[in-house]
């Protein structure tokens, strides 16, 4: 494995600049949209460090959506998990945490150990079934440039992603799982009578910032994927491989004052590539686009970047209705994202509808976010949506 290589600053659109950059690669990005405003090195293979933990909640909170985990209910503490690296919440094997103690644990502390807990009370037993799911689900969700090695992203030189990924990942649990979205903005939480604070300083500094995740190892250096609602827009900020905290806490203050700006005035998305070829070389998943993204590949110029289906608009042209004719009442779904308004989730079922001819409705979740799904189907036409969906560049996923 290739150590990663430095590269070169180059924040603004403008010729390369000459000067060692403070971070190895950046996305800002409307997270309603789905527009990516700007990026940076976007789908160079980098360490994601604890930023792995988005993944780990994801699988979390898909199992409370489905009835597999409660808020109340205890997880085992076990001998492998008491034993993980710092950063730690120090749990004793044989001990028990409540699975909404651990959410906080990841979002707040970002613990190793309860990230391992929840990894094996999960999957079997095993931190190694969990990390197969995490991979497989990533692919499933669009992230094409990630391998996963384990739940917390302690260091494995195969354990790898993108900004792009670490961005749709991010997206898909705000998506997905709004309601769960609350924890990402706890600032500081108590736990056995010791107060913990977020190492998100974004949460503290930036108005309106609500999320989301912090990483670092020494390989990574420092990350954080951080998110904020201004004047009717929420944008999504990945920075990768900062040189400390501070240049992290800037990077993304700039990133998210870049594209606000960005949105208010309506300038052209840009793209910025400032490495010929990836800087990791692995067996893990190439890290060019796939089929989840319209890419337009430029170097330090203009170009449009989104992510597909639940977060852009639609271009594809409409596509034949798909058969569902034989479709069995049953207790499966499919849902199409989750929206801040109503109007933009009302864009989304025509875009479903013109895409592969599926019939949804709006329905509003638990935080006041609009969903659009696709109800009382059975397993088998359930999964066949889901696989034309994914085919059309729609992202979604089937519930219980």
């Amino acid at each position: 494995m290739k150590r990663l290589l430095s590269v070169f600053f180059a924040f603004a659109v403008m010729a390369m600049p000459t000067v060692a950059a403070p971070y190895r690669a950046a996305l800002v990005a409307d997270m309603d949209s789905g527009l990516i405003l700007y990026e940076e090195n976007a789908n160079v293979q980098n360490y994601p460090a604890s930023l792995t933990k988005i993944m780990t909640l994801y699988l979390t909170f898909n199992a409370l959506e489905h009835g597999r985990l409660h808020l109340d209910d205890y997880l085992i503490v076990s001998k492998s998990a008491a034993s993980a690296e710092p950063v730690k919440l120090g749990l004793a094997a044989g001990s028990k945490i409540k699975v909404e103690d651990a959410i906080k644990a990841l979002t707040v502390l970002s613990a190793n150990d309860v990230a391992r807990v929840l990894a094996e009370n999960l999957k079997g037993g095993r931190e190694g079934n969990f990390a197969d799911l995490m991979t497989r689900v990533a692919s499933e969700i669009g992230l094409s440039g990630t391998n996963f090695e384990n739940s917390s992203g302690l260091p494995d030189d195969d354990h790898l992603s993108t900004a792009r990924d670490i961005a749709l990942l991010a997206m898909a649990v705000y998506k997905h799982f709004p309601q769960y979205w609350h924890y990402f903005s706890i600032n500081t939480w108590t736990y056995n009578g010791k107060t913990y604070t977020n190492g998100n300083r974004l949460l503290r500094t930036y108005p309106g910032c609500d999320g989301m995740k912090t990483g670092y190892t020494r390989k990574s250096r420092y990350s954080l994927v951080a998110t904020a609602k201004r004047d009717g827009h929420h944008l999504l900020s990945v920075v990768l491989g900062a040189e400390s905290k501070d240049v992290r806490a800037s990077v993304s203050t700039q990133m998210l004052d870049k594209g606000f700006e960005m949105v208010a005035t309506g300038a052209a998305p840009v793209v910025v590539q400032t490495y010929a070829a990836p800087v990791v070389s692995s067996t893990a998943p190439s890290s060019q686009p796939g089929a989840n993204y319209n890419y337009v590949p430029t170097s330090s110029t203009h170009g449009v970047s989104t992510f597909n289906g639940a977060y852009a608009a639609a271009t594809a042209q409409p596509a034949p209705r798909a058969d569902v004719s034989n479709n069995t009442p049953g207790n499966a779904g499919v849902q199409f994202g989750a929206f801040s308004s109503r109007n933009a989730a009302q864009t989304q079922v025509n875009n479903v509808m013109n895409q592969i001819g599926v019939s949804t409705v709006i329905e509003t979740a638990p935080n006041g976010m609009f969903r659009v799904r696709a109800n009382n189907l059975s397993e088998q036409s359930a999964q066949n949506i889901r696989r034309r969906a994914q085919d059309a560049g729609l992202d979604c996923y089937v519930f219980h």
